[in-house]
């Protein structure tokens, strides 16, 4: 009985394999055809996880991010610089709370999401675990690190999933605003003062290599390329985007009259401007959980999730309720 029990099992798991497989290739000759997959349609297992590590990495990206500069708002120079950074933050936490929309149809729940990063076992971006020491870094994370996000970010407005792909519209026209931002007040800081030119290169020399690795390893050691390029999730390979970036922003840097903090980096002939080695000691470390703010982030958004968790009962107990009432006046 055993015997048969155990054949009769291999041969629905070998039909299934097979049916998995036919579905497999449909589904590979839709990405290939450019047509967008949606939350109701089949999709293999693998594609399913990688979409929700990546979007729920993204959504606490922004969660995340809005710690350093939300540490600026109250100490901004003018009204309308709190205004414009409040403005901001408040996008970010928008940005945040459509990117955990979008993980959920894929079948995980936002509790599940956030509770897998405040346990560590999900990642965020290595750039928010930076300090910001001075007006200047907010001015040099709008223009560098919102400028590599939305290097980053355009690509994924063509993503092969639905949701992700539409949520990343929006995403990238105010992470577009956020960028001119930032770069305007670098660009003030640099026709003002002796001393303010000098905090703004400051700036850019403790933000500059961090914000190359943002992009990621290189391609010879990233773990998920080659699979997210296949199934079109990404369009460009991490060292296509961190070239790509580093093309476009030298020329700002030399239009506010700063200095790349990169005295190995030279212009080839087809005009790229070609970077020293990375050092990925630091991002490594950084990943770990020992770069500078690590701790400090991880406990800000503990402490936050704990003081909100009266909200989170109270809309419980009113969705219970209105869910009663609905049933007893059907009942009716």
């Amino acid at each position: 009985m055993r015997m048969y029990t155990q054949a009769l099992n291999t041969a629905e798991t070998d039909d299934r394999g097979l049916e998995d497989a036919g579905r497999a290739a449909q589904f590979q000759a839709r990405i290939d055809a450019e047509e967008r997959i949606e939350p109701n349609d089949w999709m293999p297992a693998a594609y399913r996880k990688t979409l929700t590590r990546q979007i729920s990495q993204h959504a606490h990206s922004e969660i995340v991010g809005m710690l350093p500069e939300g540490n600026w708002i109250t100490r901004a120079p003018t009204l309308r610089r709190k205004a414009a950074l409040l403005a901001k933050v408040q996008d970010e936490c928008g940005h945040g709370l459509y990117l955990y929309a979008a993980a959920e149809t894929l079948g995980a729940s936002r509790e599940e999401l956030v509770d897998a990063m405040l346990a560590g076992k999900a990642k965020y971006s290595s750039i928010f675990n930076y300090p910001t020491l001075t007006w200047a870094d907010i001015g040099t994370i709008g223009w560098l690190v919102d400028g590599a996000a939305i290097m980053n970010q355009i690509p994924l407005c063509r993503c092969s999933y639905g949701p992700y792909a539409r949520a990343m519209i929006r995403v990238c026209k105010e992470e577009s605003f956020h960028q001119r931002q930032g770069y305007e007040i670098m660009l003030t800081l640099c026709r003002g003062s002796d001393e303010q030119k000098a905090m703004a290169q400051d700036a850019l020399n403790r933000w500059w290599w961090p914000v190359l690795m943002m992009f990621g390893p290189p391609d010879a050691t990233s773990q998920h390329s080659d699979t997210s390029t296949k199934w079109k999730i990404k369009r460009f390979s991490n060292d296509e985007l961190r070239q790509k970036f580093v093309d476009a922003t030298v020329p700002q840097a030399q239009y506010l009259g700063l200095t790349i903090p990169d005295p190995g980096m030279t212009q080839d002939a087809e005009g790229h401007w070609r970077y020293s080695e990375i050092d990925w000691t630091e991002f490594k470390q950084v990943l770990a959980g020992n770069g500078p703010c690590n701790r400090d982030r991880m406990a800000a958004r503990r402490k936050a999730h704990e003081e909100g968790a009266w909200v989170r009962e109270a809309a419980a107990a009113y969705a219970a309720k209105r869910a009663r009432r609905q049933t007893a006046q059907a009942a009716e």
